[in-house]
């Protein structure tokens, strides 16, 4: 893929979105972030900028259709955007219980339309210059159906398989399409589960596995690779076999944090 120098990031405020701006960050290269806490927000821009990156960025909540529309554009009518990256979400779990309704509407609300409200803007303008390249930050969770967290799985799947889908839409046009799914990172999402999370790993070496792969174009980057293949094997296991193994499985607490907070 040829380099990217125009790239927009949401949920750029911590975890693997803040890593990604600070590793693209460098002359030559325009940042358009976005994120909800302003604070941190513009700690990460000013980090971009102290590495020699030209900023702009936006407290915006990603459920803001119109703020997004109205961002996006901006964005590319001040340079034609190379790269968007869809990776502000959140997360939850049933905790002791049933997940509640409004947690389960909420997550669908941010980690499904939210994507939706960044992807959409994007695309035209890249379809009618023939280029451009959108990125989907999924979950290795959104493979199967987790008990102790049913929404949040359910949102990764949707964005994962919509991202794929999208994929084979755009494929004649000159916009790639790639989907994300790591496994535990070490970011505001994760530093509240109260369980071991196996090959856990910190966001900036998640971010250089990111950025690595949507340098080579892939359509698929997902890590680590013990876990994914652990994914993989449960998927193929019979149906009964699976959910047994999954019972088994600590239980996420309920809606608690974002990757943006």
């Amino acid at each position: 893929m040829p380099d990217a120098t125009s790239i927009l990031i949401t949920g750029a405020n911590s975890g693997i979105g803040k890593a990604l701006a600070e590793l693209y960050a460098a002359s030559g290269i325009r940042l358009f972030l976005t994120g909800r806490n302003e604070q941190r927000l513009k700690a990460t821009a000013e980090a971009c900028g102290a590495k020699g990156a030209a900023t702009l960025w936006r407290a915006l909540d990603i459920i803001d259709r119109a703020g997004m529309a109205g961002f996006i554009a901006e964005a590319d009518a001040e340079a034609p955007l190379d790269l968007v990256i869809a990776n502000a979400g959140i997360s939850g779990g049933t905790g002791s219980g049933a997940e509640e309704d409004d947690q389960v509407r909420r997550l669908f609300a941010v980690n499904v339309e939210g994507v939706f409200n960044t992807l959409h803007p994007a695309i035209d303008p890249m379809m009618k210059r023939g280029r451009g390249h959108l990125a989907i930050v999924s979950s290795l969770a959104g493979f199967r159906g987790l008990p102790g967290s049913p929404g949040y799985s359910a949102t990764k799947a949707a964005v994962r398989v919509y991202g794929e889908g999208l994929a084979g839409i755009l494929a004649d046009s000159g916009v790639k399409v790639t989907v994300v799914c790591p496994g535990f990172v070490r970011t505001p999402l994760t530093d509240a589960n109260p369980y071991r999370m196996p090959f856990l790993m910190e966001a900036d070496r998640a971010a250089a596995i990111v950025k690595r792969g949507l340098d080579k174009g892939s359509g698929r980057i997902a890590f680590p690779f013990p876990t994914y293949l652990a994914v993989w094997l449960l998927c193929a296991l019979p149906d009964a076999l699976a959910a047994r193994a999954l019972r088994r499985m600590p239980r996420k607490p309920a809606l608690y944090g974002s990757s943006e907070p």
